[in-house]
């Protein structure tokens, strides 16, 4: 490798972090010249930039003063990552120093990590290095005269088509760098090929199914119960609801509001391009939620930003054209943290911290960034200067301070409602939510969420943490707007008044068993308009909030949405129970017994362990220590023991037994159903675990003519079985046992993936797109 051997860069000889065989930091560094003489496994970072217009790759030649491949042409940029530095950072300061090129964030796309393990100069020179390989996509090639070469490092530079350099590399020519475009390296114009000759007329077929997927549906409710002070407000909460909309964009991704914003604007354009903007509404990214979070978009498809001052000025040229990049692999810590930092890093520099910093690390509302990233963007426009990170790189910023101004338009819309509405519930719950997104508090406002007691029934603010795949920490914003099912709701009192009845009595040993379990409100709502965090499959209820501190004092409060049920039922479990399910239990399923399950579920969110003594004593949390895997196993439990708790509530006639045979086979249905969100998403991977338990244990049937039973015999038993097992893993903060059920369960067996197939065959939704006719009319009238 060129950057690898260079050692004419630094008067000081430089320390680099020690990795792991498997590519992870080890927790110390080591000078450079140790690591190469002993081997160490290291990082460094390539840096490509591809003009799209002419398929050519820049590179340089390397200065004939170099102690490795002098003269000869190479990577765009190249260089090792120091201690404590990260490869974004690294990447950037390469481009800048060793071409003039100074870029932000959104143009460096990682596409892929190359391992590198080679011995020169007579086995005294030993490279085990691992490369992150960034691509830079400009629109047109950069002129050459735009460069501020470093002469230490590069004597020229030039572009060469994709195919030429190639060619030259398979050749092994001698004026090349060698690189093995055979092996892991031919990743590079795989990658790039690959988006530039995909047939048009293939993508939007591909597209048009995808979209298949999802039944659109009208969604709406009477307003006729609402005062006329509640429907003044109502426009003011839809026009906030938007605008967590919007601070979602962000978080999933940095460049994800620019490429929303390029996606509508040439939405027009072509057919594919059409199909591209309704698909991302639905999943709110370039990711498809349907498709274990794979990409459905290519940065050819992304947005073009223009950078006037990014190289030296060149007379008749505008400036730097490049586009926005986002990577292929959906990022598991989203943008809630830098997005080169891996665990190792996060969990090194919050041991660092006081105990009151560590939590603050690891809490709902805020996010971490680098100091040395905010530096290197702040100096877009200036020469970037030795930006470097180090073991205190990271710090904390509370939402209120990273998305204040959209927050700020929210408050004063969530205040001027509250002076509106004629519900005193309502007035402290938008005055609290106000006051919370401005001082980063939620505990008074989602107190006062609980205790909401109006018919314009309202849910804004951070809260569930499914986006962050790194560690479960992070809350994304979301608003539910509805109006109260008086009826409905009356009906539900059972559960609330059952949850300590329930917790005394759960399938785990009694030194597990909370003694003050508060009973959860159920509201039923239907509901009028949803924004945020609701991408793709569309949730039928919510239970909240998730702070360990209210749970424990107050326990929690559940909104069940009973037109998003409705809907799903009707469009959804009937087809899949018609092609599932076989014919003698078919009639067993109803909307009754999926709707009470669903409110069960919820219900046993708010039971079972969330505070937690470990084995050593120390009190913690079931979501601190289980981490990522957290929100798999917990929509698990839910489930399971959702189904045990309705057997008990029957047993205790407080259920029709009626229920039984039609809530079992119900809930067999729903499996398929859920299983069709993905196993990257929790529901989805949660209900995997228990469809597989279960049919291993013979509670589930397969039948010759591919349709599914239950074994009523066998069903009871098996249930409680699974809910002993997910709870004890869940009250000893057992992570390893979660990772070993979850990897023998939550996987696609055969039986799981035949029955996807026949439901992909007959062509049965997986969601629903809900179409909110009067929220729409009101946004309509506002703009």
């Amino acid at each position: 490798m060129a950057a690898e051997f260079d050692q004419t860069k630094v008067k000081e000889e430089e320390y680099f972090d020690v990795l792991t065989k498997t590519g992870e930091k080890i927790g110390y560094s080591k000078p450079r010249g140790d690591v190469h003489r002993d081997g160490d496994y290291h990082r460094a970072v390539h840096v490509w930039i591809f003009a799209e217009s002419t398929q050519e790759l820049l590179l340089q030649r390397r200065a004939d003063c170099k102690d490795s491949w002098p003269g000869q042409w190479d990577i765009s940029s190249a260089g090792h990552i120091s201690a404590g530095d990260s490869s974004l950072i690294s990447a950037m300061r390469e481009l800048q120093e060793e071409l003039g090129v100074t870029l932000p964030k959104d143009a460096f796309e990682l596409i892929f990590v190359f391992l590198q393990e080679c011995t020169i100069n007579d086995g005294k020179f030993i490279n085990n290095e691992y490369n992150d390989v960034y691509l830079v996509t400009t629109i047109d090639p950069i002129p050459l005269e735009a460069f501020t070469l470093q002469e230490s490092e590069v004597s020229a530079v030039k572009y060469l088509s994709l195919e030429e350099y190639r060619r030259v590399l398979a050749q092994e020519h001698p004026e090349y760098v060698p690189y093995d475009v055979n092996g892991e390296y031919g990743q590079l114009f795989m990658i790039i090929e690959k988006r530039y000759k995909e047939n048009a007329e293939a993508r939007s077929l591909a597209l048009e199914k995808k979209l298949n997927r999802y039944a659109s549906t009208s969604l709406s409710a009477e307003l006729t119960g609402l005062t006329a002070a509640d429907k003044e407000a109502l426009k003011l909460l839809v026009k906030a609801a938007t605008i967590m909309d919007k601070i979602f964009y962000v978080q999933v991704w940095y460049s994800n509001p620019s490429l929303r914003d390029w996606l509508k604007e040439n939405a027009d354009k072509s057919q594919l391009d059409k199909l591209n903007w309704m698909y991302y509404v639905i999943n709110k990214s370039p990711w498809s939620s349907l498709d274990e979070n794979e990409a459905f978009l290519m940065t050819a498809d992304s947005a073009i930003k223009l950078l006037p001052k990014a190289t030296k000025p060149v007379p008749g040229w505008k400036g730097f054209e490049y586009r926005t990049a986002f990577p292929a692999v959906k990022p598991p810590g989203a943008n809630f943290y830098p997005p080169d930092m891996d665990k190792m890093e996060f969990n090194l520099w919050k041991d660092s911290l006081q105990q009151d910093k560590q939590e603050e690390a690891m809490g709902f509302f805020n996010v971490i960034r680098r100091h040395s990233e905010s530096l290197s963007e702040d100096s877009i426009s200036h020469k970037m200067g030795n930006v470097t990170s180090s073991p205190q790189d990271l710090y904390v910023v509370p939402y209120s301070q990273e998305y204040n101004s959209l927050l700020a338009e929210a408050a004063t819309l969530l205040r001027e409602a509250g002076d509106m509405t004629s519900s005193s519930s309502l007035k402290r719950l938008l005055y609290s939510k106000a006051d919370a997104f401005l001082s980063n508090d939620y505990y008074d406002s989602d107190i006062a969420w609980m205790e909401l007691d109006s018919k314009l029934d309202v849910t804004i603010g951070p809260y569930e943490t499914y986006e962050d795949a790194l560690f479960g920490y992070k809350a994304t914003f979301e608003a539910f707007i509805g109006v109260r099912d008086d009826e409905a709701t009356a009906q539900l009192k059972l559960f609330g008044d059952q949850l300590q009845v329930l917790e005394k009595n759960l399938p785990l040993d009694d030194i597990y068993k909370s003694e003050n379990v508060t009973a959860a409100p159920i509201r039923v709502i239907q509901l009028l308009y949803n924004a945020g965090d609701v991408k793709g499959p569309q949730t039928v209820a919510f239970n909240l909030p998730n702070d360990e501190r209210i749970v424990k004092d107050r326990g929690t409060s559940m909104v069940m949405l009973k037109n998003v049920s409705e809907a799903k039922f009707k469009l959804i479990l009937m087809p899949i129970a018609n092609v599932c399910i076989m014919e003698e239990q078919r009639e067993l399923v109803d909307f009754d017994s999926f709707f009470t399950h669903t409110i069960c579920h919820e219900c046993c969110h708010g039971i079972g362990p969330h505070t937690i003594t470990l084995p050593n004593g120390q009190k913690s949390t079931v979501r601190l220590e289980l981490q990522e895997l957290h929100s798999s196993l917990e929509e698990a439990k839910a489930d399971i023991v959702g189904l045990w708790a309705l057997r008990f509530l029957m047993d205790k006639d407080l259920l029709p037994k009626s229920l039984a045979k039609s809530m079992y086979v119900s809930f067999l249905a729903g499996c398929f159903r859920s299983v069709r969100f993905g196993l990257e998403e929790a529901h989805g991977k949660g209900q995997a675990l228990q469809f597989n338990y279960l049919f291993e244990k013979g509670a589930f049937i397969l039948h010759p003519d591919e349709t599914f039973g239950v074994d009523f015999e066998k069903v009871e038993d098996s249930v409680a079985s699974l809910s002993r097992e997910i709870l004890t893993i869940q009250a000893r903060g057992d992570k390893e046992a979660a990772k070993t059920l979850l990897q023998k369960y939550g996987v696609m067996t055969p039986p799981l993936k035949r029955a996807l197939e026949k439901l992909e065959t007959v062509q049965v939704p997986v969601d629903i797109v809900p179409d909110f006719s009067i929220a729409n009319q009101i946004l309509r009238d506002i703009n």
